[in-house]
């Protein structure tokens, strides 16, 4: 997968400006330009940099972020509709932290998977978020029947 610089310095967690002068530097392995822009890519959740000869250890492999899965949770579907309770239903796991919601918004690129292994937590189709991209909850509108319930202001 190819990103840009921005997308770089956001993986990074650096400037745009630092992961430029990386590029120059020839410390982005991979890195090439396409017109004006830069092409980076990915090796597993960021770009490889390679290591300088001077000054102190760089902060970009300091922490490792997991990615989000996001998924519909079915027993309690079940159980809002037997028992009439109103439990928020869509599951979201960042790493080990793990929060339910009536509804979010994914902010950027996410990918739908269905497997047959399933996950732990039993489910066979989810979407998967990269790291960098943030998910956030918002509450459904009671008034509207349009399928889109999250807006941004």
């Amino acid at each position: 997968m190819m990103v840009g610089t921005k997308e770089a310095a956001q993986l990074l967690r650096i400037c745009v400006q630092r992961v430029r002068e990386l590029i120059y530097e020839g410390r982005i392995k991979g890195a090439k330009k396409v017109g004006r822009f830069w092409q980076i890519p990915i090796n597993g959740t960021k770009p490889k940099v390679k290591k300088g000869s001077r000054g102190p250890k760089g902060n970009w492999n300091s922490r490792v972020r997991t990615e989000t899965i996001i998924h519909v949770n079915q027993n309690r579907i079940r159980t809002n509709r037997t028992q009439g309770k109103n439990q928020p239903v869509i599951r979201v796991q960042r790493g080990s932290r793990v929060r339910h919601y009536h509804a979010v918004e994914v902010e950027g690129r996410c990918q739908v998977v269905y497997q047959k292994k399933p996950l732990s937590c039993g489910a066979c189709a989810w979407l998967k978020v990269e790291p960098h991209v943030k998910v956030t909850p918002c509450s459904p509108s009671k008034k509207s029947n349009k399928s889109e319930v999250c807006s941004t202001a």
